[in-house]
């Protein structure tokens, strides 16, 4: 999720929706069904792909062929997305395409998708947050075949050094708050001399949108309101502004730094990093010698409500096919929880589905179990609403101002404008 990207080709795709004729999708013969997807075949997530495909073509022989097509995505969010973009122009979109899980809306407003509500089976045993992400309009437009989630992961030689009982850290059952975790850090800033926490500050990607809008939402807040159509009023309100205090405080009080070292935590120059599951990869492929554990978010203490951020790729119809039967159950066999569980093991990811957290329990780390468990418990999707690009441009440079403290000391007059911007981008969608 740390690599997720908005990227502008979204606003491409509302201009150019007008122009996509719903036609039969003319690659191959009526029983066969195009998926592109957003990786290489090399890669983990490439290599579930495609014994999933082969799966599903043993199962349906003689009845659907599938064909997959691998475009990965660049590091700036390019390829997939620039391929997916002239598709747009030819009218020669696949049947079925993955798509990034903030992205929904604006896809299904523009007519790029076509709603799969009916062609997903046991609906009730996907997470709120998949069915959240993928629901636009009251109707489901795409569905997640992974999850993410993001705890504070903490360097275990490290904290029992500074006199830290790791038997009495916060569980997703028994959570912390914010004075908690401030506490936390000072006791180990005053033991290590200086910043204890990478808190990815030096992260302008989607990252920041990601990882901290929880802490707004903890606080009773949010960044537009229910239905979509305000900002202002809403991100701009005291809820927000106790949530940027606090983000604000990890710098000021020196717990945090806008600019930390490379690989500060895996190295053991902090003893504590902000982060999700990707980080587990990381640690067990190239770190194996860092004995570490994961805490859940930490709560407003006013609320004492945990919530995570949640959300990844999804699979989706594309609304030029003329082969949405065969479509519809291709992307019910790759959400399936045979398949789903394949990917959550082999590629490190968190399960979309109940089932798949019950099948693959007992073969997934202690660490990866606090974040699908608080995942399970407290996910929540960022706002699925068409300008989405929009509102996380603002969000995140919200907080790419708010830490530099010296210089943006007027949180509320930072907030009232970034308010304004997000709801100009409303707005001008009506």
């Amino acid at each position: 999720m740390k690599r997720l990207s908005i990227v502008l080709m979204l606003c491409l795709v509302l201009l150019l929706s007008a122009c996509i004729n719903k036609s039969e999708n003319s690659k191959g013969d009526e029983n066969t069904v195009n998926i592109w997807v957003q990786t290489s075949k090399e890669e983990p997530e490439g290599k579930v792909m495609q014994s999933t495909i082969d799966k599903f073509n043993e199962q349906y022989k003689g009845q659907y062929t599938a064909v997959i097509d691998f475009i990965p995505r660049s590091g700036s969010g390019g390829g997939y997305e620039d391929k997916v973009n002239a598709a747009l122009t030819t009218n020669s979109l696949p049947d079925v395409l993955t798509l990034d899980g903030p992205n929904t809306a604006a896809y299904a407003k523009s007519g790029v998708i076509a709603p799969i509500g009916e062609f997903i089976t046991n609906q009730d045993d996907f997470l709120p947050s998949i069915l959240e992400q993928g629901t636009y309009d009251n109707q489901l437009y795409a569905i997640g075949y992974s999850e993410s989630g993001v705890g504070i992961y903490y360097n275990e030689k490290m904290l029992e050094d500074a006199g830290i009982d790791l038997n009495e850290l916060p569980t997703v059952d028994d959570p912390w708050d914010w004075d908690e975790f401030l506490a936390l850090c000072e006791k180990l800033k005053e033991i290590y001399d200086g910043p204890v926490v990478d808190m990815g500050f030096n992260d302008k990607s989607e990252w920041l949108m990601y990882a901290f809008a929880p802490f707004l939402w903890s606080e009773g807040g949010d960044i537009v309101s229910e239905n979509g159509k305000q900002a202002v009023g809403v991100f701009n309100d005291e809820n927000a502004l106790t949530a940027m205090m606090f983000i604000q405080g990890l710098i000021k009080n020196e717990y945090s730094t806008i600019s930390p070292s490379e690989n500060g935590f895996e190295t053991g120059k902090y003893p504590l990093k902000f982060s999700g599951s990707w980080t587990m990869q990381e640690l067990e492929e190239n770190y194996t010698e860092v004995d570490y554990g994961i805490m859940p978010y930490p709560t407003s203490p006013n609320s004492k409500k945990l919530v995570s951020p949640s959300g990844s790729w999804q699979y989706a119809m594309s609304a030029t096919t003329g082969k949405q039967e065969a479509a519809g159950k291709l992307i019910d066999f790759m959400v399936s929880t045979e398949a789903t569980a394949e990917i959550s093991l082999g590629n490190s990811v968190l399960p979309p589905r109940y089932s798949t957290i019950e099948k693959i329990e007992d073969q997934v780390s202690p660490q990866m179990q606090v974040l699908i468990e608080q995942n399970m418990q407290t996910g929540r999707a960022r706002p699925v609403i068409p300008e989405y690009p929009q509102i996380t441009r603002a969000f995140q440079q919200a907080i790419s101002d708010v830490v530099y403290f010296e210089t943006k000391s007027d949180i509320q007059k930072l907030l009232d404008q970034k308010a304004e911007q997000m709801q100009s981008a409303i707005d001008l969608s009506k």
